[in-house]
């Protein structure tokens, strides 16, 4: 990058060199701390946990299902209260704070998929919303099918998989 000095016709050159930049965005970089990172995160992750075994127990109470029957409607309920959370902006600064804590996996995965379609939505349903939001679940999709076959090939291989 050049750039011309204040009242003469010469040019000078700034810049620095990838090396030189990474050196000096690291001085500038804050310093984290991991222990309070952990923290907030094994916080806020367990308030999450929390909060799902709480609905959870509101199902066996006072629809009286068993554990079992109270799991389903417990995750579409997580699930939506991430999505009205995502939507009122509430997510994003919760996730800010606790960083890997509030990416508990259905709360975490409804907060990926609902900040995709929202930020999409200009685009239209099919190709802004469904496009951009589906893709990040592709994914999610095909990396959480290939870990389940190998974890059944383990039981499979162990004896522990399929006996009931």
């Amino acid at each position: 990058m050049t750039t011309k000095s204040a009242g003469h016709g010469s040019y000078k050159k700034i810049g620095m060199s990838p090396k030189e930049y990474k050196k000096f965005a690291k001085n500038r970089e804050p310093s984290r701390s991991i222990g309070a990172n952990c923290l907030r995160a094994f916080l806020i992750g367990g308030l999450i946990c929390v909060v799902g075994q709480f609905i959870q127990n509101m199902f066996m109470h006072y629809f009286k299902m068993s554990e079992t029957e109270a799991g389903n409607p417990t995750v579409a309920v997580m699930i939506l209260i991430s999505v009205i959370l995502t939507c009122l902006g509430v997510y994003d600064k919760i996730s800010q704070w606790a960083g890997a804590g509030s990416a508990v996996p259905v709360t975490g995965f409804a907060n990926s998929m609902c900040s995709a379609a929202l930020e999409h939505r200009s685009e239209g349903l099919v190709l802004g919303v469904g496009g951009h939001m589906f893709r990040l679940a592709g994914s999610v999709i095909v990396f959480g099918t290939v870990a389940a076959f190998f974890v059944g090939i383990v039981h499979l291989i162990l004896g522990t998989g399929g006996q009931q």
